[in-house]
């Protein structure tokens, strides 16, 4: 009997169809018929970043900028304690531009709105300041955050239409800039009829990078559009 039944085992292990095989792709094993190619891992290229403490936040908590808060009627704003036009644009505007990585309240409001002021009483004081800009840039992007990117965009586009030959000062660093684009350029809700409330607030990524982009072609001369 123990044989009958040891015999029946070995009859039904040939003749039951072998499971899958799972295994990576590009292998040996992967070439087999019964071979069942595990999914690769996620690249997770839009994954949140997680930003290092900011020199910004050091230097505000420090009390080493010239700025506080005013309350008014339309809201909150900067008082300055000096005149922005007479400011050192070195030494502070790429300050102002590494608290662009800040989500938290007071220092995102103070960086984005200073750097705001910076660039609107700036002038001919900020292209000298170009090259100081792009790591925080670049910094500010890689994070990832969709709050700190579309914030980041239209800082750029206010940078581009702020004075001349910012635009072209630009264009050298589009590489170090416009990688973090490409990966969400195609981030658009579409809703049919329905409106998107981002839009309503300039937070929809890829219309701002569309707009950024052709700021960018419009202020950066003539070889702005191939280097794009």
């Amino acid at each position: 009997m123990a044989v009958d039944t040891l015999s029946r085992r070995e009859t039904n292990a040939r003749v039951r169809p072998a499971g899958h095989l799972e295994t990576d792709g590009f292998t040996v094993k992967s070439l087999q018929k019964n071979a069942k190619i595990n999914t690769p891992p996620s690249a997770e290229s839009t994954r949140i970043r997680n930003s290092k403490p900011t020199a910004f936040r050091k230097f505000y908590e420090r009390g080493d900028f010239p700025i506080a808060l005013e309350h008014d009627t339309k809201g909150n704003k900067i008082a300055w304690k000096v005149e922005v036009e007479k400011l050192d644009y070195h030494h502070y505007l790429p300050l102002f531009f590494d608290g662009l990585c800040e989500t938290e309240h007071p220092y995102d409001f103070f960086a984005r709105q200073g750097i705001h002021d910076m660039l609107e009483h700036g002038g001919i004081k900020i292209l000298p300041v170009i090259p100081q800009l792009i790591v925080p840039i670049k910094n500010a992007l890689n994070t990832r955050n969709h709050k700190v990117i579309c914030t980041t965009l239209k800082i750029l586009q206010q940078l581009v239409m702020s004075a001349d030959m910012i635009g072209e000062a630009l264009v050298p660093y589009y590489r170090q800039i416009l990688p973090i684009f490409n990966l969400f350029k195609n981030w658009n809700s579409n809703l049919g009829d329905g409106i998107e409330y981002g839009q309503q607030r300039r937070e929809n990524i890829g219309d701002l990078i569309n707009e950024t982009l052709e700021a960018f072609e419009r202020h950066g001369g003539e070889d702005a559009f191939i280097n794009i």
